[in-house]
């Protein structure tokens, strides 16, 4: 049995699990399919929580992520054609931000350059993974790397890349909710500055959420019906532009100009069951949850969080073991489920245009805003996932 821990997927989730890992003082194997370096222009936006940077201040690459994040300072959360509306300020929970945004490549750089520094971390580029096995002693994982094909066994393999990987896998069931719906993803820019606000808006349509990225931009995130979203995508620059600004309102000014648009389809999925002793499946290869709320993305680095803690509870003849494993899923449980109820719960009651339950709606807004003890219960979950 090899000595290493073996990581699937070098993405955001798996390379800050490797780093959890190594300043444990671990030896750690990271198979990355991709090219070394060709996320780095990839302009996708994150929104991290505030939980989720302070992993990353503990790990050291938070000091060179701050100069390329936008924080969020407020949310402002509306209804289309209501009066209702609530807003959440970092100040009022002590909180420097609510959040930050920044982009998928300056992430994948900066986790990079801190690996780059760990002699513990083996990161291999171009390696694909082909099969995983797992047996009651080990798990081994066969890759391809340069039209060669490789096998690595371990104590403790961990399927980090978002589920490419999970179908072959024996001992893993997936039980996926398909919304019919596709999220729009761009940048915009507005007439008026974003202070540092981000904004939740839900139409009949479906909810958009567009978050202050950089010093005068937005990104967007707008989700509908497929057949409502992909006409979206061949409108020319002005009337999309148009379309969006009379769906979301004056509260920025117009809208000036947007960028590329791109949209992938939604959907709400969670493995059901895990029989799998030496194999662990984390982020968005183990739940993935619809982007209204921005949870995703956050579970999955407190699933690396937990599990860095888990192994630095286990000795080395328990690694990855029964034990260990259901260990680490208890303490996952609540954070996860919270994730993915709330977040169906948000599409399922802002995404339906019933006679009457617009109303409903806008009354809600309204009490939340006034109703301290849940806005702060909803900023902890936000924050941390408690």
């Amino acid at each position: 049995m090899n000595d290493t821990i073996v990581i699937v997927g070098g993405g955001p989730v798996g390379a800050t699990l490797a780093l959890l890992l190594a300043k444990q003082g671990l030896a750690v194997t990271v198979l990355e399919a991709r090219k070394q370096g060709a996320a780095y222009g990839e302009g996708r936006a994150l929104a991290l929580s505030y939980g989720s940077k302070r992993i990353l201040e503990k790990l050291g690459v938070w000091a060179n992520l701050a100069t390329k994040a936008t924080a969020i300072n407020t949310i402002h959360v509306s209804q289309k054609g209501s009066v209702g509306r609530s807003t959440l300020y970092a100040e009022d929970y002590q909180q420097e931000a609510l959040g930050y945004v920044l982009t998928y490549g300056a992430f994948s750089a900066s986790l990079d350059d801190a690996l780059s520094q760990q002699s513990s971390v083996n990161f291999i580029f171009e390696a694909s993974a082909e099969t995983i096995s797992h047996t009651e002693n080990e798990a081994s994982v066969t890759y391809q790397y340069h039209g060669a094909s490789h096998t690595i066994n371990s104590a403790l393999v961990v399927l980090a890349d978002g589920g490419r990987s999970l179908d072959a896998i024996s001992g893993l069931t997936k039980e996926t909710k398909e919304y019919g719906h596709d999220a729009l993803i761009t940048k915009v820019r507005a007439e008026l500055p974003h202070n540092n606000i981000a904004y939740e808006r839900f139409t009949p349509n479906g909810p958009m959420a567009l978050l202050p990225n950089g010093e005068e931009d937005f990104s967007l995130v707008w989700t509908g019906k497929k057949e409502y979203i992909t006409p979206l995508l061949s409108l020319s620059d002005a009337d999309f532009l148009a379309q969006f600004h009379q769906q979301f309102g004056d509260r920025v000014g117009q809208f000036l100009s947007v960028e590329k648009r791109m949209a992938f389809p939604l959907k709400l999925s969670q493995l059901k069951a895990l029989d799998t002793e030496h194999l662990v499946v984390i982020g968005n290869a183990a739940q993935t949850m619809h982007p209204v709320a921005g949870q995703g993305f956050n579970v999955g680095l407190r699933d690396a969080e937990s599990l860095a803690q888990s192994v630095a509870s286990s000795t080395l003849e328990l690694l990855g073991g029964t034990q260990m494993l259901t260990d680490y899923q208890a303490s996952r449980k609540s954070d996860t489920k919270g994730g993915l109820l709330f977040t169906d719960f948000l599409v399922n009651i802002f995404s339906n245009d019933l006679l009457g339950v617009a109303g409903l709606r806008s009354a809600g807004l309204g009490l939340f805003d006034v109703i301290k003890p849940i806005k702060k219960h909803l900023v902890q979950k936000m924050s941390f996932g408690k």
